[in-house]
């Protein structure tokens, strides 16, 4: 036995077939979460629309199941059956066996989005039950799964199984049901609008390709088919806002890559750029995104130049950020997929540096044609670009006028500010609190050594359509990033955050409600990385203060109060129902939100951005129509009691 500390050669472990994915899932998904069990069907989707790059098919069913499990079918070639030469068939190698598939230049496929072979496989190490049902040469073979290993060979189904699970032996394809494993995922379900959307998106990049969708639970179908690709893309996210232009669509090819971008303008404040290679969005860009940035600049400064000449002195050097606002965008680049570099199996970011000069250059050449061929849009894109220019200039002055009168850098904090003892940011956390009552009792109830409080007087500003030198101004935001310590706008530096954990306090009403929104509008749109590394988390106080004899109970919701005086049946008891954090003494605000023994924290994620574009234009934008309409179809949704 190797004595503690030691390494030695006993201690190497090797992991066979597909241990390594169930040892370390979030190396393959990203993470165990509700993205990572919608990456599973998005692998086994994208497989599908492969498929449809071949050639071979143009229709792809997708079914959630009453049992949590989804099935993916598509009218492909059907993956083969016959014997592999390492021993075992075609389709068991593919499921089983990681860095196994078509993918790598044998001629099955030019372009698809699979890139290490490890799309399938992965899914079926993460599933309590995986089957692939092939249609195929006229018949129909499967083979069935669990946790990754084969339950027996492939085999030819009979026509008794087939009517068991619903399948038709009708031309060719593949079909694969697979139920995600609770060891893995817990209890989390598929979602629908997240299946539909990634149906949606998938639509609009394939041309020729129609997706069904339906779920068995609730009987929601829809289905999805557009020609117009991603200028219908581009139009779909800016339906509702007031557009500047057309959708501007360009495109390039050669013998290796094809590129395809639409862009549009609106009035609105904020950017929605999207990047997909071969189908597969994106999520944190890459060159294909960058070479689009930087022609972007190059071509709207190019034109201002233009308009300038002439006419004076420059009124300003324009930015890559000036040209964000209000910017809706899809660049969409496909090549070999054997050629394909991306950053992590998830396939977040593209890495290939040829594709940056190639989109550079076709956004550059395609933004000059189209703007000397359209000049009356040319003008709107650069008025909008130079609104946000001078906004931009605005707000640095107003910034520099408040360092100037040492409120921001260089200040000492807030008076109203009860900071903690550490000078750690791991370790150190911001309550910003709804009222000066509460404020009071957080303050005495906290442990002063890791635990800072900061009040809100109440209501902040709206910053959806605030410039910054109206924000800065603000006191109660004012104070909130003086606490921070991480600057704002082009002076904002992460690194200098004091708290790790920031978290939004407020009353469990209306008020409270909208307090809340107005401190998260304020993060998403001005410390969005706040909300990316994990550092943004909403406290979930009591509702329900329960006195039964001598004990005290708290109730978080409805569900549990009525568990905890089901369990108290005979009893006598008092209720009482929290409508503000002030209520509370010091030492029930401590025993019940903020003693990280007992407390309960929501960590404010971000798992679609688009979306979360939307729900903060509509919620908070100028547009008062939207919002009636959403609060009209989800009033039904709410369970504050007031």
């Amino acid at each position: 036995m190797p004595k503690q500390n030691e390494y030695t050669a006993e201690q190497i472990q090797v992991l066979e077939g597909l241990e390594p994915v169930r040892k370390r899932p979030g190396m393959y998904i990203g993470s165990t979460d509700s993205r990572g069990l919608h990456e599973c069907l998005r692998e086994i989707v994208d497989n599908s629309v492969d498929e449809s790059f071949a050639g071979v098919a143009n229709t792809v069913w997708v079914t959630l199941g009453r049992d949590g499990s989804a099935t993916v079918r598509d009218n492909g070639r059907g993956i083969p059956v016959e014997k592999h030469k390492s021993g075992v068939s075609a389709l068991e190698l593919t499921m089983t066996k990681l860095h196994a598939g078509g993918k790598f230049g044998g001629g099955a496929y030019k372009v698809s989005g699979g890139l290490h072979g490890v799309g399938a496989s992965v899914v079926n190490a993460l599933s309590s039950y995986f089957r692939v049902v092939v249609l195929r040469n006229g018949k129909a073979y499967y083979q069935e799964y669990k946790q990754g290993k084969p339950l027996k060979s492939v085999s030819e189904a009979s026509d008794k199984q087939l009517k068991e699970w619903g399948i038709t032996l009708s031309g060719t394809g593949t079909i694969t049901t697979f139920v995600p494993d609770k060891d893995i995922f817990g209890d989390l379900k598929f979602e629908n609008n997240k299946v539909k959307n990634l149906l949606r998106d998938r639509a609009y990049l394939v041309a020729g390709l129609t997706f069904h969708f339906i779920d068995e639970s609730d009987g929601d179908e829809a289905s999805f088919y557009f020609e117009g690709g991603i200028k219908s893309l581009v139009a779909h996210s800016n339906r509702g806002k007031n557009v500047l232009t057309d959708v501007v669509y360009l495109a390039k090819s050669d013998e290796n890559i094809s590129c395809e971008v639409a862009i549009q303008y609106s009035d609105s404040y904020t950017e929605n750029v999207k990047g997909f290679v071969n189908g597969i969005y994106t999520t944190d860009g890459g060159t294909h995104v960058t070479g689009f940035r930087i022609s972007l600049t190059r071509a709207i400064t190019d034109y201002y130049k233009k308009l300038q000449n002439g006419n004076g002195k420059e009124e300003a050097a324009l930015t890559g950020d000036d040209m964000k606002e209000g910017l809706t965008a899809i660049v969409y680049v496909k090549m070999p997929s054997e050629s394909l570099q991306f950053e992590s199996q998830t396939k977040a970011k593209l890495n290939n540096p040829e594709v940056q000069g190639f989109v550079a250059t076709a956004v550059k050449e395609g933004l000059d044609t189209y703007f000397e061929e359209h000049p009356g849009d040319a003008r709107k894109i650069v008025e909008k670009v130079m609104l946000a220019a001078r906004a931009r200039m605005a707000a640095r002055a107003a910034k520099d006028a408040v360092l100037r009168k040492g409120a921001l850098e260089g200040a000492t904090l807030p008076g109203k500010l009860a900071d903690c003892q550490s000078n750690d940011p791991e370790v150190s956390e911001l309550y910003i609190v709804e009222g000066d009552s509460a404020g009071g009792s957080a303050k005495q109830g906290r442990d002063r050594r890791h635990q800072a409080i900061l009040p809100l007087g109440g209501k902040i500003l709206n910053t959806e359509r605030a410039h910054l030198d109206k924000i800065v101004k603000f006191d109660e935001i004012k104070d909130l990033i003086i606490a921070l310590g991480c600057g704002i706008g082009d002076s904002l530096n992460y690194d200098k955050l004091r708290y790790h954990r920031v978290i939004i306090m407020t009353d469990a009403d209306v008020d409270g409600a909208h307090i809340r929104t107005l401190l998260l509008t304020f993060f998403y749109r001005h410390m969005p990385e706040i909300i990316n590394k994990g550092y943004l988390y909403s406290a979930l106080p009591p509702l329900y203060k329960i006195t039964i004899a001598k004990e005290i109970f708290y109730a978080y919701s409805d569900e549990e109060l009525a568990q905890i005086l089901s369990a108290h049946k005979g009893e006598k008891y008092s209720v009482q129902r929290y409508k503000g954090l002030g209520e509370m003494n010091p030492g029930q605000l401590w025993e019940t939100t903020m003693d990280p023994e007992k407390r309960t924290l929501k960590k404010v994620v971000v798992e679609d951005g688009e979306a979360a574009n939307n729900m903060f234009e509509m919620l908070m934008g100028e547009e008062v129509p939207p919002r009636k309409k959403y609060i009209q179809t989800h009033a039904h949704m709410a369970t504050l009691d007031i």
